[in-house]
């Protein structure tokens, strides 16, 4: 009676069952995967986490450690050997401030790199969306950047710091825009990283330039003075770190105590202008970075399984 007939678990679902999220063997949501797989997507963090961590005696502890260290090199090297720290209010503020961006910016964007080829045995062999490996990423990278903050918020207030609406708006911006431009360039990197691995060494130099090519250990206004006026002082402001990191001085240090009153004598001290600076421009890059990285994700994906 059913010979000529397909069965049913080859057939191509209809429009009510596609309506209702069913989808045919091999196809995915695209873009929208880590909403729709958020089981999955769950799974590969804990086994990131599982996998960083196994065999370590101190464990999440490393989350304090590495940023502590560069705190203290930077502040010793810079803060004091070359004074930064006297022309600057609140300095070690200001330090941290740019440190935990920079250190969320090189972890997202190295572990979304190295996402498809470091699972490539998932990846070859069973059928998982791949959307989902540099998203499990950027949310381990979260779970590490927690502690930090905390200790810059604890810092921030010791130095007589208090949250205020302008903070909170502040670190949303900051937030927004440095996730969604850090996880296009992931996405982007992860993609090419599957057929040229030289990709995810480049990525490393561009994280370490990154630290110096944004306010993080100097004012802003330092640069202004050097370059200000040229096609450079243009481009290093609308670089999305530099707003970025300037977002979140803005959250954490601009207006502290000793910073307001520093400011007060010598208005270049919190110098590019208005509080939130370019952040439009950030956001609109970040925007347009992390469309252009979807995109080239989405067409090599079906290559990865060949290139792994």
């Amino acid at each position: 009676m059913n010979e000529g007939r397909t069965p049913r678990a080859a057939q191509v679902p209809t429009r009510a069952e596609q309506a209702e999220g069913w989808r045919a063997p091999g196809e995915d949501a695209g873009w929208l995967n880590p909403i729709y797989e958020r089981f999955l997507l769950r799974l590969l963090v804990r086994k990131e986490l599982r996998v960083r961590y196994r065999g370590s005696a101190l464990g999440m502890v490393w989350s304090y450690v590495k940023p502590a260290v560069q705190f203290l090199v930077f502040y010793i090297a810079l803060g004091i050997f070359l004074q930064l720290s006297k022309n600057t209010p609140a300095y070690a503020v200001y330090l941290f401030s740019g440190i935990v961006v920079i250190n969320l910016f090189g972890e997202v964007f190295g572990n979304a790199t190295r996402s498809i080829t470091g699972n490539a045995p998932l990846v070859a062999k069973i059928y998982l969306p791949s959307q989902l490996f540099p998203w499990a990423s950027m949310f381990v990278a979260l779970v590490h950047f927690v502690p930090q903050l905390l200790v810059l918020v604890v810092g921030a207030l010791l130095f007589g710091w208090l949250p205020s609406l302008t903070a909170v708006v502040a670190f949303v911006l900051g937030m927004v825009i440095l996730l969604v431009f850090t996880m296009g360039l992931g996405m982007l990197t992860a993609a090419l990283n599957a057929a040229f691995r030289d990709v995810e060494n480049f990525v490393d130099l561009i994280v370490m330039v990154a630290t110096w090519l944004s306010p993080v250990l100097y004012r802003v206004s330092m640069v202004e003075e050097a370059i200000g006026g040229t096609i450079w002082w243009w481009l290093y402001q609308l670089n999305p770190l530099t707003i970025v990191v300037e977002l979140f001085h803005v959250a954490f240090w601009r207006y502290g105590p000793g910073v307001v009153e520093a400011a007060a004598v010598d208005p270049s001290l919190t110098a590019p202008g208005e509080p939130f600076g370019l952040w439009w421009a950030g956001l609109l890059i970040a925007i347009g970075t992390f469309v252009i990285g979807t995109i080239v994700f989405e067409r090599s994906k079906c290559r990865f399984a060949q290139e792994l």
